[in-house]
């Protein structure tokens, strides 16, 4: 299995040029991949709930859970980095969904990986790298600085650039996106999220267990809270 691995992560350096990364090695940049397509607009699923158990139940990554652990609601969001409606998501929505129900307790709020492309896969990788107390926050200003990297031809400066503002160094970076173990974890997290919950599209979100997709306002988020 490993030598398995091995190759599909040498294949993935070759496609996106931020994996082949080789110290004293000049490689070329190549293009990024356009945006994925993604839902632009609302999609409530009534007749898709998934037990909440099932969905909290230990998947490929630990999940990292920002508001109270005890809340009695669980927003769970599966996203792609280069996903343009998951970063005008977390431009125009999470603020406000953040002060009005994780920060008061009323709600926890976990982040999964649903990479759809190589560079999401990079992208997800350098967040775990930066550990549990850097993640999200690292996360954030990716999405804040999307155009700054997931759509232009030579993305490694400027990723390499923002993940120094965490701590990074560009051992760290090149080490990171070298890890075949993580690797293998963040392509799991949507093998498993694709098979388990039916996901194909980003943003893809579950309150307590009930399925909405796209690019959610916090009036939507409203609607499905004040519920519970």
């Amino acid at each position: 299995m490993a030598s398995r691995f091995s190759v599909s992560f040498r294949r993935l350096c070759v496609g996106t040029a931020i994996l082949a990364l080789s110290v004293g090695a000049a490689v070329a940049d190549q293009p990024a991949a356009p945006a994925p397509a993604s839902p632009p607009a609302t999609v409530v699923a009534p007749d898709v709930t998934v037990p909440l158990d099932q969905l909290m139940a230990s998947g490929p990554l630990p999940d990292i859970v920002q508001g109270s652990a005890s809340a009695p609601v669980t927003i769970i969001e599966y996203a792609s980095m280069t996903c343009s409606h998951c970063a005008a998501f977390h431009d125009s929505t999470w603020p406000e969904l953040k002060s009005k129900y994780i920060d008061s307790g009323k709600a926890k709020f976990i982040l999964r990986e649903f990479p759809l492309d190589p560079l999401a896969t990079a992208a997800f990788m350098l967040a775990r790298c930066a550990g549990p107390e850097k993640r999200n926050l690292l996360i954030d200003q990716l999405f804040t600085q999307q155009k700054t990297w997931a759509f232009v031809d030579k993305p490694i400066a400027p990723l390499l650039a923002m993940v120094k503002t965490v701590g990074f160094t560009q051992a760290d970076f090149e080490k990171c996106l070298r890890d075949p173990d993580l690797y293998e974890q963040v392509s799991q997290s949507r093998e498993h999220a694709a098979e388990a919950f039916n996901i194909d599209s980003t943003p893809t979100f579950f309150i307590n267990g009930h399925k909405l997709t796209g690019e959610l306002t916090i009036v939507d988020f409203d609607k499905a809270i004040e519920p519970h």
